[in-house]
């Protein structure tokens, strides 16, 4: 279960000892890695696909890397298959839209769901898949870049997608081992709570489309309100369908993500209709010590979001 952080907590050990508290946040977040790692493997001779889903800017595609590294030390080869590779071209006249019109790019109508049923079942069932891939750049599927691939009896398979859990998906595969994945715990002051699990989020979003996306912290803060409200229609609801809920968050993560962020939240759009609550994540990110990224493994989750890792993106 997640638990609360404390502020003064946080601050006193990233002016006391940083480097310490670091390496105890990254040994906390890798006892859970391989606790996950040991679930998936004893479902095994169930499934051998694993369902991942987590709302923006949880780790998922680290942590299920990490997951895969773990699983691989017991003897079973991995493969991670991301379910943005199911995206179907972009058709104006069928797409799906928010109710101001707008692609709604949250949507799990913008995937291949008849495709994605159909491959998990082939692979549970020993068949190859033709696993197809979505060209960004131009939002069309794109031939070349589709794989193949069979499982043997000693491999298994991880779908990660924040669309993963959904009953349009899920509930197809019961057997299927899932998991959720998201930054869970906040971090508290006198008994109250000071920075919201969800801002931890925001945080990583901004850094991360700002260093790896092109996109600056005035469209990502723009978009956060639409990403929010995908989240509570189509991911959040399914989240306790999960054999497990794993936390993502890390005590030091604050400390190390404000020098990134706090120049980006300040250009925080007018109007948006998150507004108030986004001008409240600058002030109370200001009252955290920092520690430098220096700190940060080449592993660590982190790494997905201010760069320097051993993980692909």
């Amino acid at each position: 279960m997640p638990f609360p952080y404390e502020i003064k907590e946080i601050n006193k050990r990233a002016i006391d000892d940083p480097k310490g508290f670091a390496e105890e946040c990254e040994a906390i977040y890798n006892r859970k890695v391989y606790e996950a790692a040991a679930d998936m493997y004893e479902r095994i001779p169930i499934s051998n696909v694993v369902l991942l889903s987590g709302p923006s800017g949880s780790g998922k595609t680290t942590t299920a890397q990490k997951i895969c590294d773990a699983i691989e030390k017991l003897g079973i080869r991995t493969h991670t298959i991301s379910m943005d590779r199911y995206y179907l071209s972009r058709d104006p006249e069928t797409a799906p839209r928010t109710p101001d019109g707008e692609y709604d790019f949250e949507s799990p109508y913008c995937l291949d769901l008849d495709l994605l049923n159909e491959h998990f079942d082939d692979l549970i069932a020993g068949k190859e898949a033709v696993i197809p891939h979505f060209n960004f750049n131009e939002q069309v599927r794109d031939p070349s870049g589709e794989m193949r691939l069979k499982l043997g009896k000693n491999e298994i398979v991880i779908f990660e997608g924040i669309h993963a859990l959904n009953d349009i998906l899920a509930h197809n595969h019961p057997e299927a081992f899932k998991l959720y994945i998201s930054a869970r715990s906040d971090i508290v002051s006198e008994g109250g709570i000071y920075f919201k699990r969800s801002w931890t989020r925001l945080l990583r979003r901004v850094v991360r489309d700002d260093f790896f996306r092109g996109m600056g912290a005035e469209r990502t803060l723009g978009m956060w309100a639409n990403v929010r409200d995908g989240e509570k229609t189509y991911i959040t609801p399914f989240k306790y369908k999960a054999d497990l809920l794993f936390d993502s968050s890390m005590g030091y993560e604050v400390p190390i993500m404000k020098k990134y962020a706090q120049d980006a939240i300040t250009a925080i759009p007018k109007g948006s209709r998150r507004e108030k609550e986004l001008y409240s994540v600058r002030p109370a990110l200001m009252e955290f010590a920092e520690i430098d990224s220096k700190h940060v493994p080449a592993d660590s989750i982190l790494r997905e979001f201010i760069g320097g890792g051993i993980y692909e993106r």
